[in-house]
């Protein structure tokens, strides 16, 4: 029994890190308690967090392990930014309504980013980096099984990307849905792929195995079927790259090859990439100069946003001959009726009247001849909400307080674009922090690169190519504060620098 508790003592957190590198990928984003006000709730990872970090404080006071302390300063830093914002948002500047909300914002950054800790100061030696490596590829594998599992067989899956279905409802997704395997949605779990996808070609490159490479195409299977644009894009923009830098020209052509059969199998992918931008008509009212996009929404396609990028020079084309006398698409005037014929009940329930359906078809037959046409180029619903409600509310969040911003959780629980959220909430000194912490892993990784042989230096540079991906992804959707992709990104940086601890600082002059 001595023995047995001995051995404990001294492998408790590298067994605790195990279970965490299975645990907080696998485990569904199911609500043990829902936060008041918002749809964010509680889960038990953040009680395996907490009490993995007790453990972590424990042994290292005991000794038993001894803590990175080379970025212990940046990371500090950005984590007072963090909290100052919260301080002046709520108590001076009174842009954070809920107290708690703004503190559980702000914690929740260090809960995601602490674990960079344990696994960097968990490694000891160079085998503890390939054992962290390979059970993590191992998880790569299954998320990515589970994944493909809910589209063909059916399998649950457990979405929070909205807030009914944040209460943890076990879902059967439709033909027409998105998987999300393990992950709260489609977009976290199309952000963490990317990141992943430069890695696993790593570690085939580095090892030789095929079975990495099966690993590589069940990744790229998965990310296609979530459907996801952005990180389809990011995808084209590192994983390929990575081959080009890395000068593997043969896998890079077995690669395109397989990415091109991958998307034209997904009609959701290649229907949603040609769908992004369309040519459509628009009618204005040539009295008040309104305009109707001619749109119905459905769940089985991604319907055309109402933002007119150049809206006063579309409206001031707006002459010619009425929409009424013009041989029009049937289905722009079916929508557009049907669209005006909602507006005209409405404004008639709000105004005590009830009209008949001969009044009805009337007011809506004049309104439609009242309209001129115009050809324009529109985005997506998804892009023109960006573009509308979004990013704006984060600029202007910014632009009133540059320095420190309104406050984590002052501009509702998503952005949509990273750096803009970054701005809004934390302010220069937030993200430049943050950026600054990027820089110094980054540098050290590249440091490293020439004191190892040539087949492991792949294992760095797909790192940084994921990490060029994943900044990609940014643009477009809140990664970093998504759960999962936070803890993942977190962990694998941490694997990695622990393993830069312990290079030999000796270079190698032949890489073999």
């Amino acid at each position: 029994m001595k023995k047995l508790l001995k051995w404990l003592d001294e492998n408790i957190i590298k067994i605790a890190l195990i279970g965490y590198i299975f645990f907080i990928p696998l485990f569904p984003k199911l609500p043990f308690k829902m936060i008041n006000y918002t749809y964010i709730a509680l889960r038990l990872e953040d009680f395996y967090v907490g009490i993995l970090t007790v453990i972590f404080i424990i042994q290292v006071y005991r000794k038993k392990i001894v803590l990175q302390k080379k970025f212990i300063l940046p990371f500090l830093i950005f984590w007072v930014a963090v909290f100052i914002s919260f301080l002046w948002g709520f108590f001076i500047q009174k842009t954070i309504e809920f107290k708690h909300l703004g503190f559980l914002h702000s914690a929740r950054r260090i809960e995601y980013m602490i674990n960079f800790f344990f696994f960097a100061s968990s490694i000891r030696k160079r085998e503890d980096f390939f054992f962290y490596l390979k059970a993590l590829m191992g998880v790569i594998m299954v998320i990515c099984v589970y994944g493909l599992g809910q589209k063909y067989l059916g399998w649950p899956a457990v979405q929070t990307m909205n807030p009914e279905y944040a209460k943890g409802y076990l879902l059967v997704l439709d033909a027409n849905a998105r998987i999300s395997s393990t992950f709260g949605g489609h977009y976290d779990l199309a952000a963490f792929l990317i990141f992943v996808i430069p890695v696993i070609l790593g570690c085939f490159l580095a090892f030789g195995n095929y079975w990495y490479f099966f690993i590589f195409f069940l990744a790229l299977f998965a990310l296609v079927l979530t459907a996801s644009r952005i990180s389809y894009g990011a995808y084209l923009l590192s994983a390929i790259p990575f081959l080009l830098f890395t000068r593997k020209f043969k896998l890079m052509f077995v690669v395109i090859l397989m990415t091109i059969g991958l998307t034209l199998l997904s009609g959701n992918l290649t229907k949603r990439l040609t769908r992004t931008f369309q040519q459509k008509q628009i009618f204005i009212d040539k009295t008040t100069g309104q305009t109707t996009v001619p749109r119905r929404l459905k769940p089985d396609e991604l319907p055309i946003g109402d933002f007119i990028p150049n809206k006063n020079m579309v409206v001031g084309q707006a002459t010619g001959v009425n929409a009424g006398q013009l041989k029009l698409n049937p289905k722009d005037v079916a929508d557009t009726k049907a669209n005006l014929r909602d507006e005209i009940v409405k404004a008639a329930k709000m105004a005590g009247k009830k009209l008949t359906i001969e009044e009805e078809n009337q007011l809506v037959e004049d309104a439609f001849n009242n309209l001129k046409v115009v050809s324009t180029v529109l985005p997506d619903i998804s892009f023109s909400t960006r573009l509308q409600v979004e990013w704006p509310r984060a600029i202007n969040a910014f632009l009133k307080n540059p320095l420190l911003g309104k406050g984590p959780s002052s501009i509702t629980e998503a952005t949509d674009n990273d750096y803009l959220r970054w701005l809004g909430e934390l302010g220069l000194f937030g993200t430049l922090s943050f950026f600054y912490l990027f820089f110094l892993l980054s540098k050290a990784i590249i440091e490293k690169i020439k004191y190892v042989s040539k087949n492991e230096s792949y294992l760095f540079i797909g790192l940084l190519f994921g990490f060029f991906g994943l900044l990609g992804n940014a643009t477009y959707i809140d990664v970093f504060e998504a759960s999962k992709v936070a803890y993942m990104f977190w962990m694998t940086m941490g694997i990695f620098i622990g393993w830069t601890n312990v290079i030999s600082t000796k270079p190698i002059k032949t890489k073999k």
